[in-house]
């Protein structure tokens, strides 16, 4: 009876076991779908510089400084900011999770944004480039 008791607890053990590695592989495989939703068409973007950018952006990438001269002007909401201090917090925690206009030769973007701590909500990124092909300043702010 005890050898019966034993074989009927290992059996319903290992169900239980098989049940949550079901469960982990159910998990990563909602978490790949999450991640691969966070891909984003961009082609709306012509300017290949801006289209770079982004890219670099979306993934955190600090190939996005090289797009920019050293010292760029930045406004947040029209209020000066220092660019290398704000992208030092925001570079790899914010992006786009959509492009949904884009304007002025593809150096105005607006699209829904998930802005780190603070939440997520439309905004607009304006790049303006410099005689040299590089950005010198970049505009970002709540879009209304």
């Amino acid at each position: 009876m005890k050898y019966f008791n034993l074989v009927i607890l290992l059996v319903i053990g290992s169900s239980n076991t098989a049940c949550g590695q079901n469960t982990a592989k159910e998990k990563q495989t909602s978490t790949l779908t999450s991640k691969k939703q966070q891909t984003m068409d961009l082609s709306k973007i012509t300017d290949s510089q801006v289209k770079q950018a982004i890219e670099a952006l979306q993934t955190g990438d600090k190939n996005w400084y090289s797009f920019f001269i050293e010292n760029p002007a930045m406004t947040d909401d029209g209020n000066k900011v220092d660019f290398k201090a704000f992208f030092a917090n925001a570079l790899g925690k914010e992006m786009f999770l959509s492009i949904d206009r884009v304007e002025n030769d593809s150096k105005n973007i607006h699209g829904n944004f998930k802005a780190g701590q603070w939440g997520t909500f439309p905004v607009f990124f304006r790049f303006h480039k410099n005689t040299e092909g590089k950005f010198d300043r970049l505009d970002i702010g709540q879009d209304r």
